[in-house]
């Protein structure tokens, strides 16, 4: 079996049928499957990956806005930003493969799937809490600053969060890279921001920033169950690079547990370069597509 093989391209409005068929035969031998999903899986959706040339966020590097510096610097303008995609967010719709994905969670209870992503559709589409792990986090938790003395936080889904970071009206939900010399942002002072009820201090969103350690209860969640299993029958890689961590070191540890891998990503690098071995798939085109297809054994049409 080799990798070319199973190489497919949904742009051909079709998936590889050699693949698919071996696809689907190790699926339905699979109890323990371990998906990781990033922001591809809900590009379908309408929300902006912010990578690539969909990077910016306005005129600002999205990066850049999404470290503990960037707060402390200038809360004001982050919090817009996480506004901004808090209200994203909550004006599209789960596609096709957040439903595939969680019910085959209910098929599989031995399964457990890693989301990058913060946006709350996979959990709008009822995926078994215990099976989802965030490593990042989500949009729609705040936390207190001081996490140590205070610690407090809540789920929340008011759109605004408050009234001050209600999202402009100039079409900023459809155009994100609208100048800020056109549109320019308020100038919010902490004092506009969303505080904590309990010591006054500054309320964050509860996701995880660059330079900041995935939280210990995810790090323990995912040592739990790859000790579960003997064995860990399929990584499925959704919306993701296969090639870089954490999904590398995953995709590793599972492979050491006898896994074969399949990637479905828009990009080519994954399918040619990503160490993909001869027993794995490599799906192109969009998860939304190409998810409900792969799943068929176990979700249905």
């Amino acid at each position: 079996m080799c990798e070319t093989s199973h190489l497919s391209n949904t742009s051909e409005r079709r998936l590889d049928p050699d693949g698919l068929v071996s696809f689907h035969t190790h699926l339905k031998s699979s109890t323990h499957v371990l998906t990781l999903v990033g922001a591809g899986l809900s590009a379908s959706s309408g929300l902006p990956t912010f990578r690539g040339t969909g990077g910016l966020w306005r005129t600002y590097d999205s990066a850049s806005l999404a470290t503990p510096e960037a707060f402390s610097s200038n809360p004001g303008l982050v919090w817009q930003f996480y506004s901004y995609r808090r209200h994203a967010s909550l004006q599209v719709q789960p596609n096709a493969a957040h439903f595939a994905l969680a019910k085959m969670a209910r098929r599989l209870p031995g399964s457990l799937t890693l989301s990058q992503n913060v946006d709350g559709l996979s959990e709008r589409v009822d995926h078994p809490t215990n099976q989802l792990v965030l490593l990042h986090g989500t949009l729609f938790k705040v936390r207190c600053i001081d996490q140590q003395g205070c610690g407090y936080s809540r789920i929340d889904h008011e759109d605004p969060i408050i009234p001050a970071l209600a999202i402009p009206e100039n079409g900023e939900r459809h155009d994100n890279t609208v100048p800020s010399s056109a549109h320019p942002l308020p100038d919010l002072q902490p004092k506009s921001l969303p505080t904590c009820p309990n010591c006054n201090n500054l309320l964050r969103p509860g996701v995880v920033w660059f330079g900041e350690r995935l939280p210990q209860n995810v790090h323990t969640r995912i040592a739990e169950w790859f000790n579960m299993p003997s064995k860990v029958d399929l990584v499925m890689v959704i919306g993701t690079s296969a090639q870089v961590y954490p999904a590398a070191g995953y995709i590793n540890v599972a492979r050491s547990k006898g896994a074969r891998v399949c990637v479905v990503n828009t990009e080519d690098n994954d399918g040619h370069h990503s160490g993909l071995q001869a027993a794995d798939w490599f799906f192109k085109g969009d998860a939304a597509l190409i998810i409900p297809k792969l799943l068929e054994p176990l979700v249905g049409s």
